[in-house]
């Protein structure tokens, strides 16, 4: 696939997760973009190469990052637009506040003891701010397992 195609996969993909509707599959990406899924499934491998996004593991029909959402329900739940969307990490979760305007909610729990935590952001300023965010593995690891980290 060409590159405008590969960018014409990742900008469907992000503006599906962006309106709420979840990380699409390759078929429905397919199905959206008039293409073949065949061509949609190499969207992804090329967009995963490339570290854009992440594939399922075992299926290349599916992501399981668009980054900076998540696929699948993770402990960074996001609350923005009026809608649910889940972050692979407090650094995406912050970062799906900031891309749906800078207004929003992130609700997670300490990793260490378990409690709930908030961090509230109105107009790309956090506002409500509490305990710590802490990189368990170094950057330049971030990619031997980026479904761990």
């Amino acid at each position: 696939m060409d590159t405008a195609g590969v960018n014409q996969v990742r900008l469907h993909v992000l503006r599906t997760a962006m309106d709420g509707h979840g990380v699409p599959s390759a078929s429905q990406t397919a199905t959206a973009l008039g293409i073949g899924e065949e061509q949609a499934v190499e969207g992804y491998r090329q967009l995963a190469e490339g570290h854009v996004y992440v594939l399922e593991p075992g299926d290349p029909t599916r992501l399981r990052m668009a980054n900076p959402f998540s696929a699948v329900p993770t402990a960074h739940e996001v609350k923005a637009r009026g809608k649910t969307f889940f972050g692979n990490c407090i650094w995406d979760a912050c970062g799906i506040v900031s891309l749906l305007g800078g207004t929003g909610e992130v609700r997670t729990q300490c990793p260490d003891c378990g409690d709930p935590m908030t961090l509230a952001m109105a107009d790309r300023k956090l506002i409500r701010k509490e305990g710590v965010v802490h990189f368990s593995v170094p950057s330049a690891h971030l990619w031997d397992d980026i479904i761990f980290t």
